[in-house]
This record gives C-alpha cells, sequence and structure tokens, in this order.
C-alpha cells in the first residue's frame, strides 16, 4: 500500500499516545494518563497503524506486546519526548518573569534627563532584562543597529514601526545671567544677529534658521551665524551655563538649569512656530518579545506622564523666571 507522506504530519497526536502507550504498557494506562476513554486511545493506535500500513502492537486480553515495525517506530520517534519537553520549557520561561536584552535609543539629553530616571524601578520589576542604552543626537537607522525601542522627535515617516505619542517638545531662547549682563540689548530675533549663537549641528543637520512667531501672530525667521556649535545636546546645555552664548533648546530639556538660574529666558514674548510630536517608537507587537512588550508598555505610560507634568510646570514657571530675572536686573 503506498503511503500518502504529505499528511503523515496529522499522525502527530497518535505518534505520541503510541509511545505513552508502550510506555505505560496498557491502553487503560494511557487512557488515564491522557484523559481519554480507553476506546479513543485504541481508535487512534488503529487509525497510526492503518495510516503506516503497520502492524505496531500485538494485542491479547492479559499482556500487549511491540512488533518488530512498533519496535522500530519507538526508537525512530525517540526524539519527539525531546522536543515535546523542549516547547514545554519554553512555555514555562514565557510564563516565568521576562528576561532578554533591550536596546533603546533617544537623543542625549532627552534620555538623560526623561529615560534614565525610571531604569531603575524598570529593572526592579524586571530583574531579568538585560537594557542597553544609545544615547546619540544623530537619527540613526533602527534596523540596522538592532535598536528595539526609541525616542524620536518629529513627524515619523510611514513605516512598519508601532509610534506611541507621549508629548511634545517645543522651543524657546536661553542664556546665562552673566552673558546678558555684558552683552547687546536683545528684544526682537533681529537683535540675534548681535549675539553670540549656540546651535546643534552633525554632518547631516545644521539648526541655524531660528523661526518666531511675534506677539501680534507675524512670522519671522533668523538665520544664525554661530559662534560655537556641537553635535551634542548636553554639550549645547553647559556651554550656554557657561555664558558662551544664546541656545534654542526645548524648555523642558533644561529644567536643573532653570531652578539654578544658570539659564533664564530670552525673546519670551516671541513663540516657537510648530511645536513638534514626541513618539516612542517600537517593532510592530507580532515582532516582539516578552521582554521587548514589557518595556514598551512601561515607558509609554510612565513617559507620558513625566513629559507631561513637566510641560505644565514648564508652561507656568518660565515666565515667572524670566520676569524675576528682569527685576534682578533692574534693581541691580
Amino acid at each position: 500500500m503506498a503511503i500518502d507522506t504529505s499528511a503523515l504530519h496529522l499522525q502527530l497526536p497518535n505518534l505520541y499516545i503510541f509511545r505513552c502507550v508502550t510506555q505505560l504498557g496498557s491502553f487503560q494506562a494511557a487512557a488515564d494518563a491522557l484523559q481519554l476513554p480507553r476506546s479513543s486511545v485504541s481508535k487512534k493506535i488503529a487509525q497510526l497503524e492503518h495510516q503506516l500500513g503497520l502492524r505496531l502492537l500485538q494485542r491479547s486480553t492479559r499482556q500487549l506486546n511491540l512488533t518488530d515495525s512498533g519496535t522500530e517506530l519507538l526508537a525512530i520517534t525517540d526524539s519527539l519526548t525531546e522536543l515535546l519537553s523542549n516547547t514545554a520549557k519554553l512555555t514555562e520561561q514565557a510564563q516565568a518573569k521576562p528576561s532578554g536584552r533591550v536596546k533603546i535609543s533617544s537623543s542625549t539629553i532627552l534620555g538623560q534627563r526623561y529615560l534614565l530616571p525610571l531604569l531603575p524601578k524598570l529593572k526592579q520589576l524586571f530583574p531579568e532584562i538585560v537594557i542597553d542604552i544609545n544615547l546619540d543626537d544623530r537619527v540613526v537607522d533602527l534596523i540596522e543597529l538592532g535598536i528595539d525601542i526609541a525616542l524620536r522627535v518629529g513627524e515619523l515617516p510611514d513605516s512598519s514601526l508601532v509610534a506611541r505619542r507621549i508629548g511634545t517638545k517645543s522651543w524657546a531662547c536661553f542664556a546665562s545671567p552673566a552673558y546678558l549682563k555684558q552683552a547687546a540689548k536683545l528684544e526682537v530675533p533681529s537683535d540675534l544677529a548681535a549675539h553670540q549663537c549656540l546651535i546643534f549641528r552633525h554632518q547631516k543637520l545644521a539648526m541655524d534658521c531660528w523661526h518666531f512667531r511675534s506677539p501680534n501672530g507675524e512670522i519671522e525667521t533668523q538665520h544664525i551665524v554661530a559662534s560655537s556649535s556641537t553635535d551634542d545636546g548636553r554639550t549645547l546645555v553647559e556651554l550656554a551655563c557657561m555664558g558662551m552664548g544664546i541656545i534654542r533648546v526645548d524648555p523642558m530639556l533644561i529644567q536643573p538649569e532653570l531652578r539654578a538660574s544658570q539659564l533664564v529666558p530670552v525673546l519670551a514674548k516671541w513663540q516657537h512656530t510648530d511645536p513638534a510630536p514626541i513618539h516612542l517608537v517600537c517593532l510592530g507587537k507580532d515582532a516582539r518579545s516578552r521582554a521587548v512588550n514589557e518595556v514598551w508598555q512601561y515607558l509609554s505610560e510612565h513617559l507620558s506622564q513625566a513629559l507631561a507634568a513637566i510641560e505644565s510646570d514648564t508652561n507656568r514657571s518660565s515666565v515667572m523666571r524670566h520676569n524675576t530675572y528682569l527685576l534682578e536686573v533692574e534693581l541691580a
């Protein structure tokens, strides 16, 4: 009889039952172990024998013996036990605490100020997850670098990545009090031509066009001739705190410097024209490991909360600090 090998995979459950019968020594013992009726076990063995065209078991009222073909089949299917055991282990691991490496990418100062503070609690919740942090102000290729989750600013192109909006990035101008005391007047954006300005620059981007919306709604653009530039956001802030000039940065990223009065707002009445969304991006759900999914869910919730809280505080406090600084200058 010709055997339909294309249908052999349908006999895997019956092979498992066959092995149970031979290992436990009887149809009834296998039926009890598998929680099946004895008649079902007998029927499954008969189906397997019919499909293979082989007699596998010699049955009698008192005992059950393997035929030569049954002995050979038991030997060649021995790896089935290992396969099922490894599958069970995989399931147990998936149901246990998530583990593995998760690589997260962010711009330097956004990651430093808002991502890093969340990591101790994250590690406490998921100690088996290894967190790999990539802080880089360049836009990097997530797939090429093996990055699982990333913080990205701006509108995102269509892609296979999943994005969740977690905040809004805005821009404003700041300088140190020491710089402003010795600098020329600064009342309107065109006055920037007479000032030392610091800009962010790397190989593919130079942020040297600063856009402003006047109090009456008119848009003005100033092309900035940089006195210094850097490709690192943290360095840009440090240079401004050292009195080297004016920077344009998101107020929520410099809260420590504002609280310490290392930096104060300038041109506060001239707002930026186009705030940009901040997204948390990740591979699609079907492509994520359990570890990546847990980190994604945690960061989505806690980064959204942190950015929303600081955005609200920033809007209130920036004007207050600016007015306080102006009063101090007048009294000095």
